[in-house]
């Protein structure tokens, strides 16, 4: 924007000097109003312009809802749990607690 005002002053001053000069000055004289005005507008529009400065708003923090356990099952290594994992799993281990899942690995019985 400064640098459009500043051309927009320097042609004003320019078109000035050209059409108030005699035709015998030659284009000296325009090409020095030209110069002068350009100078004249960047230094003013420097001068009043203001900076233009962004705050982001600060981040909002939202708190994650509270995680809920659900278990359907019995409290683990009781006796109602033993029998709860050995009807559910077919190839439930009672030493280890653990069943063998369709990936091929051994899981904890919930």
């Amino acid at each position: 924007m400064r640098i459009i005002s500043s051309l927009a002053a320097a042609i004003l001053v320019a078109s000035t000097a050209t059409y108030s000069a005699p035709a015998s000055a030659g284009g000296g004289d325009a090409l020095l109003g030209g110069a002068l005005g350009f100078a004249v507008g960047t230094v003013f529009g420097n001068a009043t312009a203001r900076p233009r400065y962004y705050y982001a708003p600060p981040p909002v923090y939202v708190a994650p809802p509270p995680a809920v356990a659900y278990y359907y099952g019995p409290e683990p290594w009781t006796p109602e749990w033993y029998a709860y994992c050995g009807r559910k799993y077919g190839s439930f281990d009672p030493r280890s607690g653990t069943y063998l899942g369709y990936d091929g690995y051994r899981h904890l019985c919930n």
